[in-house]
C-alpha cells in the first residue's frame, strides 16, 4: 500500500474556499454572502464576526447538517442558516448560561445569574472602521447627485418613501439608484471586509 501524502496546514482549503472550488457558489454569490453576514453580525459581541456566521453556515451544508430544499437557491439557504445563527445566538445569551426554559410558580428566579447587556455603543475601533468605509462610500459617489442624498436621507434614518419626497425621485429611479449603488459598493467590496477568501 502507498503512504498518503501529507498535507501542509497552509494547504487546507476554508469551507467558503471549498464551496468555490466545488462550484456550489459564485464569486459573485460569495460576495452577496459576505454582505448578507456582516448584515447579520451587526450588534453581535465582537468575538463574532461576519466570517464566523458565513463559515459556519457554509460548514453546516458542506457536512450535510443543513440540506438544500428543491428549488431554493445556495444563496438563500445560507442566507437563512446565518439568520438562524444569529437568532440561536441571542436566544442563548437571553437565556444565559445554565437556564432552562421553564420556571415554576413556585421557583424564585436567581437575578444574579441574568445575562448583562451589552453596551451598544460602538467601541473605538468599530467607529473609526466605519468612519473610513463612509469617507469611501462618498468618494466612490463623489459624482452622482442622487446617491449622495439617498445616502444622506438614509443617514438621517428616514424611509425609501421620505427620502423620495425629498430628493422628488420617482419609485423607479429611487429603485435604479439604489441598485446601480449597491452594484458599485459590491464591486469595490465596500460591503464587505477587504479580506478575500
Amino acid at each position: 500500500m502507498f503512504p498518503l501524502p501529507q498535507l501542509a496546514d497552509d494547504c487546507v482549503l476554508r469551507p467558503a474556499e471549498t464551496a468555490l472550488a466545488l462550484n456550489l457558489i459564485s464569486r459573485m454569490d460569495f460576495l452577496r454572502l459576505k454582505s448578507i453576514a456582516r448584515w447579520h453580525a451587526r450588534g453581535l459581541p465582537p468575538d463574532v464576526t461576519w466570517d464566523d456566521l458565513l463559515q459556519e453556515a457554509i460548514t453546516r451544508v458542506l457536512v450535510g447538517s443543513r440540506r438544500q430544499p428543491q428549488g431554493v437557491t445556495m444563496v438563500a439557504l445560507l442566507a437563512g442558516i446565518m439568520r438562524s445563527l444569529r437568532a440561536e445566538h441571542w436566544r442563548r445569551a437571553r437565556q444565559g448560561p445554565g437556564s432552562s426554559d421553564t420556571l415554576r410558580i413556585d421557583q424564585q428566579r436567581d437575578l444574579s445569574k441574568e445575562p448583562a447587556l451589552r453596551d451598544p455603543t460602538p467601541d473605538p475601533e468599530r467607529s473609526l472602521m466605519a468612519r473610513e468605509e463612509l469617507c469611501a462610500i462618498e468618494r466612490l459617489f463623489a459624482d452622482d447627485r442622487i446617491a449622495l442624498r439617498i445616502i444622506a436621507g438614509l443617514a438621517e434614518g428616514r424611509s425609501a418613501a421620505q427620502i423620495r419626497a425629498a430628493a422628488n425621485l420617482s419609485k423607479t429611479d429611487y429603485g435604479s439608484a439604489r441598485r446601480r449603488m449597491r452594484r458599485a459598493l459590491l464591486r469595490e467590496g465596500l460591503t464587505c471586509e477587504n479580506s478575500r477568501p
